[in-house]
């Protein structure tokens, strides 16, 4: 059977080629939304506070750690993200004989990234996903449109050491540890076949965003999350992100915000649509638009897709090096640098297309 919501893998030692956890997942959603790629960095909080969520406000805890998220720009919470300490989470959709709450509660995709925020490990991030639900439950539209779109979750969770299948359904919930030859590239092979359904592009749904973590085992070597921030893995650029002391949020691959006119905000909601693609988005999608009809010119932008990625693959491999020292401090912009490569490459190779006049 064909798979039929997002994908989520993970592959331990020793089925991975290296010493490391390799996460790695899709995030198949309506076709014309947009994800984007937020940094939040660790925070203090007032002791008794809470948090807004998408749909509702929960207690907020008086310290979160550093998130890096990729989200449906219209929500508050995660398709998926990883934290500073090394623990990736990816959620997916699931229907069962438990009928969904018509209730507005949390969102799969808000426990996700509360997880993040609270969790250490894999292992604790599976107690605050299931103390959320038992406590303030799940429910509410999980499409950005009048006509409601609700499931249950199941979530993938790791971290450098192990990982866990977390299923859920209402207040329910069951969780297997995963006990267990893959790389980055096998991983990133598997998100863009399109054959198997796993690179989702039917209907009024596609991938609309995939993201690739290396955690390797030794804490001397840093966790690297790949992310591509744009449409359709298999014909998207996978970049690195790393935490460090002074990583700053890409405003490129940023939604705009539309404060109290958002139709998320609004009573009653989404009966109205705003633009919400950042510039990346643009630019992406505009060099597929151009390049659709004309096999010769697709391939060549898709040879140089696959150069500049393979330069940020060269770049990983440098990182994970156990010959050489890595210095947190020198790697604060390896992400925007990357980002700004994959603009510059869209805009001169859009100009460099454009029809000659004579």
């Amino acid at each position: 059977m064909p798979p039929s919501s997002c994908d989520c893998f993970v592959s331990l030692p020793p089925a991975s080629i290296s010493p490391f956890v390799i996460f790695g997942k899709n995030s198949d959603r309506p076709r014309d939304e947009v994800q984007e790629v937020v940094y939040y960095p660790a925070a203090s909080h007032p002791r008794g506070s809470k948090v807004t969520c998408t749909f509702i406000e929960v207690e907020q805890v008086t310290e979160t750690l550093a998130v890096l998220l990729s989200c449906p720009s219209w929500l508050w919470g995660a398709e998926m993200g990883a934290n500073e300490k090394g623990v990736c989470i990816g959620n997916e959709a699931v229907w069962t004989k438990e009928p969904v709450s018509d209730s507005e509660a949390l969102l799969g995709m808000d426990l996700v990234r509360l997880a993040l925020e609270r969790s250490p490990s894999a292992q604790q991030a599976v107690q605050v996903i299931t103390e959320l639900l038992e406590h303030y439950g799940q429910g509410g539209s999980c499409m950005e449109d009048a006509e409601s779109l609700k499931y249950h979750n199941t979530f993938m969770l790791c971290d450098r050491s192990e990982a866990y299948v977390l299923e859920t359904a209402g207040c329910y919930w069951v969780a297997e540890r995963i006990v267990g030859k893959m790389d980055v590239q096998s991983m990133m092979n598997i998100l863009r076949d399109k054959n198997s359904g796993i690179c989702m592009d039917s209907g009024g749904f596609r991938s609309t965003s995939s993201m690739v973590s290396v955690l390797p085992c030794s804490h001397h070597l840093p966790c690297i999350h790949l992310l591509t921030v744009t449409p359709d893995p298999s014909r998207s650029i996978y970049k690195p992100f790393v935490f460090s002391p002074h990583v700053a949020q890409v405003p490129w691959v940023l939604s705009p915000t539309f404060g109290g006119s958002d139709p998320v905000k609004q009573t009653p909601r989404f009966q109205t649509k705003v633009d919400r693609r950042h510039e990346l988005y643009k630019q992406h999608q505009k060099v597929l638009e151009e390049s659709e009809h004309n096999k010769d010119v697709k391939k060549d932008l898709n040879d140089k897709q696959q150069t500049l990625e393979e330069e940020n693959l060269h770049l990983v491999r440098r990182l994970l090096d156990t010959s050489k020292s890595f210095d947190y401090g020198k790697e604060d912009d390896i992400f925007m640098n990357c980002v700004e490569k994959e603009l510059l490459l869209y805009r001169e190779w859009s100009l460099l297309s454009l029809p000659v006049c004579v």
